[in-house]
């Protein structure tokens, strides 16, 4: 497939909630979503890295930068067999692994919509749903964080996952246990540690947690191994995987448990295919996690998330959870028994509503040969 021109956009969209987590608040969702044209098809992608370069060193500016550039040129006007010929192209630059990802998706989806196959099946995905919780954020205080569990346990969501930072722990997880009882239950603490903190860590043993994921800093398997060997509860990383290589070394010195797979912070979804691959012969189970993705980057990782080592529910809650309104239609939806529905049309199975990706751009430039 011969791919003829692309197309780039920087969104933004409001949140229905603000999200606040130990580097930040977050009030908007910004991203580049990535167009491509081949044969008369129209693939999209999304590149979901954020304004400021909080979550990993990755920005809006650098993505559009780097595709712009680097990316784009060396995939247009070429003929590619398969999307899996993608990284190979663009493995000489280093790192921009979220602008990789939303070139990467696009093909994705091109591919499997000129083969009429639904993106999941390619992906070698065997679920027909895919069990969600949601991931809520650090609250000015913690009734309101109560409050919002309680909203979302009320929906159908069966797992809920909070931030932590110091002096936001061990006494929120406890009011969470002391008025939720027995829910599934994990904290994220997107690296607010050091191993100075690994007596309060080990308090949070006490609560029947699924994982405490990304305690430490995210450049550090060492520590986690020795903070893992003196937890009951799993550990799961997050940032520190930035490969499927950073999974072997993690699991080779008994960083973790648990990985959690994003296809963005990995490079795209071949590599996460991989690091799937690889935690499944470990016998180490994987969740799909997020990047507060509008629908199009979702309907990737919802058909990534229907894997068999997806073993533990994902950060792939439905839209009314992100946004007033998607820019897919149909919107995602739960499911009564707190899982969402894997797309089974061609490519991404969502329609990508243009006119309100139009309403959200801030700029777009087409790219040509």
């Amino acid at each position: 497939m011969r791919i003829e021109r692309a197309e780039l956009r920087h969104v933004e969209l409001p949140l229905v909630f603000p999200f606040e987590t130990s580097f930040g608040r977050e009030e908007t969702k910004e991203c580049v979503l990535v167009r491509l044209y081949a044969g008369g098809l129209e693939g999209w992608g999304e590149a979901p890295a954020a304004r400021a370069p909080l979550y990993n060193e990755e920005t809006v500016g650098t993505a559009w930068h780097v595709l712009e550039e680097f990316i784009l040129p060396l995939l247009l006007g070429r003929d590619l067999p398969n999307p899996r010929a993608f990284p190979p192209l663009v493995r000489h630059l280093r790192r921009h692994h979220m602008a990789k990802a939303g070139v990467e998706a696009a093909l994705w989806d091109l591919f499997c919509q000129a083969e009429g196959r639904p993106l999941a099946q390619a992906l070698g995905g065997t679920r027909g749903v895919v069990d969600v919780g949601v991931s809520l954020g650090i609250e000015d205080d913690v009734d309101t964080l109560l409050r919002r569990i309680e909203e979302f346990l009320g929906r159908g969501y069966r797992r809920i996952k909070v931030k932590i930072k110091p002096e936001w722990d061990v006494a929120v997880v406890r009011r969470i246990r002391d008025r939720f009882g027995a829910i599934r239950l994990q904290v994220d603490a997107n690296s607010a540690y050091t191993p100075a903190h690994f007596p309060l860590l080990r308090e949070l043993d006490d609560f029947d947690l699924l994982l405490i994921e990304q305690p430490l800093g995210e450049d550090d398997i060492v520590d986690h191994a020795a903070l893992q060997a003196q937890l009951r509860t799993p550990i799961c990383l997050d940032e520190s995987i930035v490969t499927p290589d950073d999974a072997r070394k993690a699991l080779d010195l008994g960083s973790c448990r648990v990985i959690n797979i994003k296809a963005a912070r990995l490079g795209g979804l071949t590599a996460g295919i991989q690091t799937h691959d690889l935690c499944r012969a470990r016998g180490i189970p994987v969740w799909c996690g997020g990047l507060l993705e509008t629908g199009i980057g979702r309907a990737a990782n919802l058909a990534l998330a229907s894997l068999p080592n997806f073993l533990l529910p994902a950060d792939l809650s439905a839209s009314d959870r992100y946004f007033p309104e998607d820019l897919i239609e149909p919107p995602v939806t739960l499911n009564a028994d707190g899982t969402i529905t894997v797309p089974s049309g061609a490519g991404r199975g969502y329609e990508v509503r243009v006119d309100r990706v139009q309403r959200c751009t801030l700029r777009t430039t087409t790219v040509a040969p």
